[in-house]
């Protein structure tokens, strides 16, 4: 396993972990853990990246996540049996996160009839204009129990709306992201728009900490979601992060 980056598989010289299945207990793969200095270079791709992505049109943005909803979609069943094997679902609960994930995608491109500028005459003479434009380099950090479905809450919005994007999936679910990350490319995503950085606590806390990142989503535990906010908005970030869900 390694992470993507700029468009390509990036090999990592750190400690790797052996990444077990939950259906039988055998070694699937191995998932790096990173470091910061792995994670900037994801940040610089991004940022390179995000001139060029943020100045398409919106209408361009969403072209290609409706190719990318096509791709999910006749994908399913292989998505949906890497679920199983790296999660530990059946075969239809794994069916039904990859489903969500599509109309996740499906209210992504709908943006162009719902995210408009605004333009109010407040006096004579006189506007007051609103206008939506890209953070740029955001990040996304997922959990365990949902490899598919809850990255997709984060990456077709982030994208359509013109931000680079840069996700950290559990180390106990990464081959999933890796797909993610293969489809979206298939689509026609550029280079540096997407990219996949693996690993555990470090690279969270260098998520909170670099000073290009713009924004970070977090779902997991209590205990982390409230160490993530504190840690990046102390360093005057945007963030969403959730936590207390249960899997029972």
């Amino acid at each position: 396993m390694e992470n993507f980056v700029d468009g390509r598989f990036v090999a990592i010289d750190s400690n790797h972990k052996n990444v077990w299945s939950p259906v039988n207990g055998s070694i699937i793969s191995t998932v790096p853990m990173s470091s910061a200095d792995d994670l900037d270079l994801a940040v610089k791709a991004a940022k390179k990246a995000f001139g060029g992505w943020s100045s398409k049109t919106l209408k361009e943005r969403v072209q290609i996540f409706f190719k990318y909803r096509a791709l999910l979609e006749s994908h399913l069943e292989e998505l949906s049996e890497l679920i199983c094997l790296e999660n530990g679902k059946t075969m239809s609960e794994a069916s039904a996160e990859i489903s969500k994930a599509i109309e996740l995608c499906e209210f992504a491109v709908s943006m162009p009839q719902i995210i408009n500028n605004e333009i109010q005459e407040v006096s004579q003479g006189v506007e007051c204009r609103s206008e939506r434009k890209p953070l740029g380099v955001v990040a996304s950090i997922t959990p365990f129990n949902f490899p598919c479905m809850v990255p997709h809450w984060t990456i077709p919005n982030a994208l359509v709306l013109g931000n680079c994007l840069i996700l950290k999936p559990s180390e106990l679910v990464p081959l999933s992201a890796m797909k993610i990350a293969t489809l979206l490319q298939r689509a026609g995503l550029p280079d540096g728009v997407f990219n996949v950085v693996n690993g555990g606590r470090e690279v969270v806390e260098a998520i909170c900490d670099h000073p290009d990142i713009f924004a970070v989503s977090f779902v997991g535990s209590t205990r982390v979601a409230k160490v993530v906010y504190r840690r990046a908005s102390d360093n005057l970030k945007r963030c969403l992060s959730l936590g207390g869900a249960k899997t029972i």
